[in-house]
């Protein structure tokens, strides 16, 4: 049980948890709710959400007793009292300067921690389970089968956003719950933004299309990006591409656990640099991925993590000649004992849609 885990967890120093993210709810108590309130201590622990989620709450939520929220500023503090909360760590990722001062109103002998929660509460939520890989497998499968379905729609004179739109509609109605974030499909010299918005511009013949995008099912996402081109394509666009993809294979095969971020980052960038294309590769080759679209760890120079077995990352190396075009690769997948498993199917061959 993830709650009685979270307390056995604790620290030394503190009596408690009070978690308030709707991402953590969900993970320790299976219920997603953005109206929720969780104080986990040793002793016992207790669930508030308001009446809309109440009854849904008690058939979902073991190991907690519920409590309505509106009767929250006599129950917390009565709780903190009965269960000998005189230190309560925070989420202070997810706290708001004004939510903080109201809970340490209500709680005046009872000293609110603001630490960096990350670092526990991240260790619990990287590693993924079969189950927690299972349903990001089954978001990246429909991502994969919606992408498929809409790439003869690519064509020209139609628009980034009426693609996009295609493409967020085939993934819903292919059985996702939700997208993963907005999707970006980029042409022409917008492909060179590597987190660029559809716009109103039209695909050309001799474009490269760049699609980042994702499914959520169950509460979990999933995470891709292809860039195809459309008619004709120049030697240059042929070798941003195979240079992209070669960074992409070099760290894929390359992934292990034990391994640090930043040396998993670095392998990516060190062939996009040997290439010449180091000053147009500016962001981290990956990500975490769960039940939020960016977890820890991350794939960058900056890092300080370590791959572990069971972390679920991305691997998304890119170049973006500035004005003239981009190009990223991102499959999803996860650290195994001996390398790692690709969630993403597929195929990255540079695919030339017909004019």
């Amino acid at each position: 049980m993830r709650i009685r885990a979270l307390a056995d967890a604790l620290p030394s120093h503190a009596d408690g948890w009070l978690i308030t993210s709707e991402s953590n709810i969900f993970y320790f108590t299976g219920f997603p709710c953005d109206a929720a309130v969780l104080v986990v201590t040793r002793t016992g622990s207790v669930f508030f959400t308001d009446s809309r989620y109440l009854e849904a709450a008690e058939r979902t939520v073991k190991g907690a007793e519920i409590c309505d929220s509106a009767q929250f500023a006599e129950a917390f503090p009565a709780f903190c009292q009965s269960h000998g909360v005189r230190k309560l760590l925070t989420e202070t990722s997810a706290l708001t300067v004004r939510a903080a001062q109201r809970y340490a109103a209500l709680v005046p002998e009872t000293q609110l921690l603001y630490e960096d929660d990350l670092a526990l509460l991240s260790q619990f939520r990287r590693k993924k389970d079969a189950q927690e890989a299972a349903k990001i497998e089954r978001a990246q499968r429909i991502a994969e089968a919606a992408f498929e379905a809409i790439l003869p729609m690519v064509q020209v004179g139609r628009t980034e956003k009426e693609i996009a739109l295609e493409l967020d509609y085939a993934m819903l109605h292919g059985g996702a719950d939700a997208l993963s974030f907005q999707t970006i499909v980029v042409s022409g010299e917008n492909s060179s933004l590597p987190h660029g918005v559809p716009g109103e511009r039209k695909l050309r013949d001799g474009d490269f299309i760049t699609f980042d995008f994702g499914a959520v099912t169950q509460g979990y996402h999933s995470d891709m990006t292809r860039t195809v081109a459309l008619g004709h394509v120049s030697e240059t666009q042929k070798l941003v591409y195979e240079t992209v993809l070669f960074a992409q294979q070099s760290a894929l095969a390359a992934l292990r656990p034990g391994m640090t971020c930043k040396q998993a980052d670095a392998v990516a960038r060190d062939v996009i640099a040997g290439a010449g294309f180091g000053h147009a590769f500016g962001h981290g080759t990956g990500h975490g991925v769960g039940e939020e679209i960016h977890e820890r760890p991350n794939l960058s120079p900056l890092s300080r993590e370590t791959l572990a077995v069971g972390d679920v990352v991305t691997v998304e190396p890119g170049i973006y000649l500035r004005g003239q075009f981009g190009v990223r690769i991102e499959d999803m997948v996860q650290i195994t004992e001996d390398g790692c498993r690709n969630f993403t199917k597929t195929d990255k061959a540079l695919r030339i849609l017909p004019v």
